[in-house]
Order: C-alpha cells, then sequence, then structure tokens
C-alpha cells in the first residue's frame, strides 16, 4: 500500500511551502497546470498537478483530464494543512467512480 502525504512546511503569502510524499519519498511533479509546484485547499492549478500527480503515480500512466479533476474536486480542494490519502483510499473511490 502507497501512503500519500503533505503538509504546509512554511505559510508564505505568494508561494507556500509545501512537502508532499508518497511512501516517505517526494512524490514526483508531473507538471503540466502549476509550474510554481504543489498546492491544495481549493480549485486551482496546483491542486489540479497535485490531483494529476498522485494519480499518475498510483495508476502508473497519466490520468485522464476528468478523472483527476474529479480527484481533485473530492479530496484535495478540502484537504487542509496537513493531509494524507492511501492508495487502498484512492482505488475504492475510483471502484465506486467507475474508472
Amino acid at each position: 500500500m502507497r501512503i500519500y502525504k503533505g503538509k504546509r512546511t512554511r505559510h508564505a503569502i505568494l508561494l507556500p511551502e509545501v512537502e508532499v510524499t508518497v511512501n516517505g519519498e517526494p512524490l514526483e511533479h508531473q507538471v503540466y497546470h502549476s509550474p510554481t509546484g504543489f498546492e491544495w485547499g481549493y480549485l486551482g492549478s496546483g491542486p489540479s498537478d497535485l490531483a494529476r500527480s498522485i494519480l499518475w503515480d498510483h495508476l502508473g500512466k497519466e490520468p485522464s483530464h476528468s478523472l483527476y479533476q474529479d480527484f481533485k474536486f473530492r479530496f484535495v480542494s478540502g484537504w487542509k494543512d496537513e493531509w494524507q490519502i492511501t492508495s487502498e483510499e484512492i482505488q475504492n473511490w475510483m471502484n465506486k467512480r467507475g474508472a
């Protein structure tokens, strides 16, 4: 089972510093929407890239646009300063979604 975790390491107005890991190692940023990095807690470009990167890692391939946008809406947009989600939780959500 893979465990994805995120936490804010410093609060800043323009570019908050965040740390995102999978099983304790940095999650690879699959850059598409946000060249400045990951974010969460709203529906912007940083959360889009976080959702996309988590699902890419989970699936082992690029997720569809609708899949990672749904994941962002369902999970990423509501996360607070620290969060955790497992591959099992992701797969259960995908199964219910019919993905």
